[in-house]
């Protein structure tokens, strides 16, 4: 073996295998047909999600947002918060490339944690490219936060006490919400739960050049992901689109974490540290040998069910 090559967890490694066993292998986003791609990500979903007790109150709803009703998933904790008071609300963004990914596919990793943070959560089914472009998905993610905001009390949650985060593309889209809701002074926002992110549309950096090559995200697709998702090549320096490069200062706090072999290991990096620099509350957390997208694999891998309980346990303590 060669002495530079990185440490793979071995779990991650069976993981692999079983999947492509059982023929649960997404097709590359470039050459595949998009219908393929989200159906081959919806079959992983299922799997990965196998055996998922629902909680006992969990609610579908259509809300008003921007661009028309947006269809969500609420997930409330099944213990009541001490006294009785109402649990504070995570507005969720799952991962997908901006252009995949679905609310039943994320179900067991929110479902565990809420139950281990006591915080309800909001998972949002935001439009996807290519059949909507930049910045429908960042204007409906904003819109969520402000009405949970502004009427989350109706749902049953603190409105007073919220968070935003999201995976890969949705964790993008968290923390451009964030930046504008800082922007418009709006104060419910005390926390954000970021999960290896894309922050910047830049894909040359170390990271990408060691980790995107082969299987998984790699360069390529990540090239043309910004490229199906935009709709102008200006955009790519847009703050709503490359949040890393927009003023980081008075956002709220956040809590990261990314693998040790993600192509995205340097957005995390270096969002960490330009919002210690701009003064701002951060913990990056980089669990070592685990790639890209690996928080939906806690019935697989014993490092993702440790990100889960330690992502939850920052979620409380962001929130109390």
């Amino acid at each position: 073996m060669n002495d530079d090559a990185p440490w793979i967890d071995p779990e991650l490694i069976a993981a692999g295998q079983l999947l492509q066993s059982k023929g649960f292998v997404t097709p590359d986003r470039t050459v595949a047909s998009l219908a393929e791609v989200r159906a081959a990500s919806e079959r992983t979903g299922a799997f990965l999600g196998e055996g998922s007790v629902p909680l006992k109150d969990e609610r579908d709803l259509a809300l008003p947002g921007p661009h028309g009703q947006v269809p969500c998933r609420l997930y409330m904790p099944d213990v009541s918060s001490p006294g009785g008071d109402r649990p504070a609300l995570l507005v969720y963004a799952h991962g997908g490339g901006f252009m995949q990914g679905s609310i039943p596919s994320w179900d067991h990793f929110l479902r565990d944690l809420v139950r281990q943070s006591g915080v309800a959560a909001l998972s949002v089914d935001y439009r996807l490219s290519p059949e909507v472009k930049f910045p429908v998905a960042f204007e409906e993610i904003v819109a969520m936060v402000r009405l949970a905001a502004r009427e989350g009390a109706g749902f049953g949650i603190d409105p007073s006490r919220l968070a935003v985060g999201g995976d890969s593309a949705g964790a993008n889209l968290a923390l451009a919400a964030a930046l504008a809701m800082r922007d418009a002074g709006e104060k419910a926002l005390h926390f954000q739960l970021l999960l290896y992110g894309c922050f910047t549309t830049d894909c040359e950096s170390p990271s990408w050049q060691r980790f995107g090559q082969g299987a998984g995200l790699s360069q390529s697709q990540m090239r043309w992901i910004w490229e199906t998702y935009l709709e102008r090549p200006e955009q790519r320096s847009d703050w709503r689109a490359a949040p890393l490069d927009g003023d980081l200062a008075g956002v709220a706090p956040a809590h990261l974490i990314v693998g040790s072999l993600d192509p995205l290991l340097d957005d995390s990096n270096m969002l960490a540290a330009r919002l210690k620099a701009a003064g701002v509350p951060v913990n990056l957390t980089v669990y070592q040998g685990i790639n890209h997208g690996f928080i939906r694999y806690g019935r697989l891998i014993g490092t993702a069910r440790r990100a889960i309980a330690e992502c939850a346990a920052a979620l409380e303590a962001g929130l109390a």
